[in-house]
């Protein structure tokens, strides 16, 4: 195979399938690609998760964030606008914000204390005429030509997405109507956050989006949440992509099988036969929210986020990217604004099944980071076999047994990536 050499040199990719059933592990480990990446979908022409308008509620208020690995300022203006720029000085590279949150109608650099407006515009420059006539910047040195990078910033629901580039399609055609609605759906109403977590993977960034692609292994790699029900593949629900195939809504509704069936099924399949038990089963009951009765919903938008409503558990997940061997999630759990204080305290007792140590999410982590080692060393031929479900054509299924979204995602990732294979 070949490997490029620029930016602009094609790989080649030796997909054993063009369905995207067969995915070679090299692409998991090689370090030009992951650089690629960077370039072409981070920095390319895709919307990227950076926060919600709830955590930026006063003018002032900013909050350092990632797009891929690059560190972005998320700013509130005084006049109420909300702007992202790169976390870098204009002057000779510093990161000039290096608190996670704060209130500032400026951002001044450590450095050499060039100071930049709450737009990001250069507003101050210490010596910029020199001292006593020597010294200082050029003649033809304007202040207007060394802000910080601007990002274009576009807002759904109070759900906060930026792009490097001037060629990405408007965000709602971005993600399609399915997507639109399903934000809308979650964020129907003021949202207050409840905290955060984080979680370092020693993984692929790309291993974490197949895995939450991944329709059925949470029945049978997390054993609480098959064994108390709040997710079964015997439960009715489905996978529903975009038309570009990028983004994936996985959803279920618990309640729509019973126990007998599950432990029959999971049995004859010779998946474990659970002895666990609750004292308090309070955790995972399950208050109804939505009119359309789903209880699980997993959305994943391409790049780099996750919103998850398990039960009543909220939140968002957003990925970080640190080279090709690890990333970093940033959990932030949510409710509404309007909820009980024992509607908080439950939502809040339901996140101990996600992050770090959760009682589910855990083992999401475990599983991806085994993968990543056992296939680091493997041959540029060595692959995946994803076809749970069939192979062949990429479409939208009322079944979770499948493997349709991960395909999906490799569908959208190589067109990005300008990987696709000859022909689909």
């Amino acid at each position: 195979m070949e490997k490029y050499v620029s930016q602009t040199q094609t790989v080649k990719v030796n997909w054993l399938r063009n369905d995207f059933s067969r995915i070679p592990f090299w692409l998991y480990h090689d370090k030009d690609v992951y650089q690629l990446e960077q370039d072409r979908i981070f920095k390319g022409a895709a919307w990227s998760y950076v926060g919600l308008e709830a955590e930026l509620p006063n003018p002032g208020d900013f909050r350092t964030t990632y797009v891929g690995e690059t560190s972005v300022i998320l700013q509130r203006t005084q006049e109420g606008s909300i702007h992202a720029m790169v976390n870098r000085c204009a002057h000779r590279g510093a990161k000039v914000r290096r608190e996670i949150r704060g209130n500032a109608s400026e951002h001044i650099c450590i450095y050499h204390r060039w100071c930049y407006s709450d737009t990001g515009e250069l507003t101050g420059v210490p010596f910029l005429r020199g001292i006593k006539g020597q010294g200082g910047m050029g003649k033809d040195f304007k202040t207007q030509d060394h802000g910080l990078q601007q990002l274009r910033v576009a807002v759904h629901a109070g759900v906060i997405f930026v792009t490097f580039s001037t060629k990405t399609e408007p965000l709602e055609d971005y993600l399609g109507p399915v997507f639109t609605s399903h934000l809308s759906r979650i964020f129907n109403r003021p949202v207050r956050v409840l905290g955060y977590q984080r979680q370092r993977i020693a993984g692929n960034w790309k291993l974490y989006l197949e895995n939450q692609r991944d329709t059925y292994h949470g029945s049978l790699l997390h054993e609480f949440q098959s064994t108390f029900g709040t997710s079964r593949a015997t439960q009715s629900g489905g996978v529903t992509m975009d038309s570009s195939q990028r983004h994936n809504l996985t959803y279920a509704r618990a309640g729509t099988d019973n126990d007998e069936e599950f432990k029959t099924l999971y049995k004859e399949n010779k998946v474990h036969e659970s002895k666990l038990s609750l004292e308090d089963p309070s955790m995972i009951r399950n208050i109804r929210e939505f009119d359309d009765g789903i209880s699980l919903a997993i959305c994943g938008l391409f790049p780099n986020s996750t919103i998850h409503q398990i039960g009543n558990s909220l939140a968002t997940r957003q990925l970080r990217t640190f080279g090709p061997d690890e990333f970093e999630l940033y959990w932030t759990l949510f409710g509404y604004e309007d909820d009980s204080d024992e509607m908080t305290e439950h939502r809040l007792s339901q996140a101990n099944m996600v992050g770090p140590a959760g009682l589910i999410s855990m083992e999401d982590g475990e599983a991806i980071e085994i993968t990543h080692r056992a296939t680091k060393t493997e041959s540029h031929w060595a692959c995946s076999v994803v076809e749970m479900g069939g192979a062949g054509p990429i479409v939208n299924l009322e079944h979770r047994v499948n493997d349709i979204a991960v395909r999906g995602f490799w569908s959208g990732y190589a067109k990005m990536m300008d990987f696709a294979p000859m022909e689909l």
